[in-house]
């Protein structure tokens, strides 16, 4: 059977490329073209018809500057769509541009597959209208997504959280060190990178003692990050976030799904979040969500510090990672992750997505 999917962010990538190797276990004829990055290639053995790092647009403002090259990305898409003649076409999150391509797709007569929900529930609940009408089969990977789409009489299935894979498997390899380092997570996008890096390095510099390391996104060239001044207890590593996390000690985080990695790693956090000012003014009055972060949100309590906006400061962020890096703040979060990840199920979500992909 012939696949088409659709990523345009890391997490996506990652996710994918699981998938990917989960489809290959139920179907041994199973033939991928796909929009991803290099994980996705890795895991299907062919290279992205559109790499990530040429799709990622975030916030209102960024939209609008880029609309005339998401735009053409949407007709680029059509075409491969056309020119692959898919079975089937797996969408993975990237709401703005999956959701426009899944009413092509069912216009063109083809089953349409959503693994990772958009998250709907947060902001843009009229989308689920859309979802009714364009895709044959969502698969959530949040436990309280199924709940919600069921107000809107739409069945779902829920699947389990795939992190819980990545984050066994790789558990399993590698062992924690007693010098940990504190993790830096400034995002995979450029424009979010500038934003965070500054006050998260800064923030380095009040603690002498203490080693620091980025993690340097995969689709981001070395070079951007050497523009910032980087204090002599600041390293950057590319290519080891997952490593990082699981070493680290406690980790200052850009809000995302590393956010939840991070928890899964057994890792204290902060949860930071700073970007275009119009673009946040917006989201504040459009977004109904009471936390940013996965792991908040999944608790339904602040279990990780937000500091988002005006709040991200090299002041706050000092105080907070203090907290963390003594004992009592550390043992009270790790009991937390624990209630967190049984919350989120058990492993096998790509091989339950699978399933119910090849099977459909």
């Amino acid at each position: 059977m012939k696949y088409f999917i659709i990523a345009g962010e890391a997490s996506g990538d990652l996710h994918g490329a699981n998938l990917i190797r989960a489809i290959k276990e139920k179907d041994a004829q199973a033939e991928f073209a796909f929009w991803g990055g290099d994980q996705m290639a890795e895991a299907s053995k062919t290279e992205p018809l559109k790499h990530i790092s040429e799709l990622a647009f975030m916030g209102f403002v960024e939209v609008l500057a880029n609309l005339k090259t998401i735009l053409a990305n949407f007709k680029l898409c059509e075409k491969h769509i056309q020119e692959f003649e898919p079975n089937k076409v797996i969408l993975i999150d990237y709401p703005g541009f999956n959701l426009r391509m899944a009413k092509h797709i069912k216009s063109i007569n083809l089953p349409v597959i959503y693994y990772i929900s958009p998250q709907v529930w947060a902001w843009k609940e009229n989308r689920v209208k859309k979802i009714k009408q364009y895709v044959d089969q969502m698969l959530c990977i949040l436990p309280f997504e199924k709940a919600f789409y069921q107000k809107w009489n739409y069945e779902t299935a829920y699947v389990g959280h795939p992190l819980l894979d990545v984050v066994a498997q790789f558990q399993a390899a590698v062992e924690k060190i007693d010098n940990a380092p504190i993790a830096l997570i400034p995002g995979s996008r450029k424009q979010e990178i500038a934003k965070m890096l500054p006050i998260m390095l800064k923030t380095a510099t009040k603690f002498p003692n203490e080693n620091f390391i980025v993690t340097g996104a995969p689709a981001i060239n070395e070079s951007f990050y050497y523009q910032f001044q980087l204090p002599d207890n600041v390293q950057i590593m590319f290519g080891q976030t997952h490593q990082i996390m699981h070493k680290a000690k406690a980790a200052l985080v850009t809000s995302g799904t590393a956010t939840l990695e991070t928890a899964l790693f057994n890792t204290p956090e902060v949860v930071c979040y700073k970007g275009n000012y119009i673009s946040y003014l917006l989201a504040k009055q459009l977004v109904k969500i009471k936390y940013i972060s996965l792991v908040n949100l999944i608790m339904d309590k602040e279990v990780v510090k937000e500091l988002i906006q005006g709040d991200f400061t090299a002041k706050n962020c000092i105080a907070e990672l203090q907290k963390l890096l003594s004992q009592q703040g550390r043992a009270t979060m790790l009991a937390e992750y624990k209630t967190l990840r049984t919350k989120l199920g058990g492993v096998g979500a790509s091989a339950r997505a699978a399933e119910l992909i090849v099977g459909r």
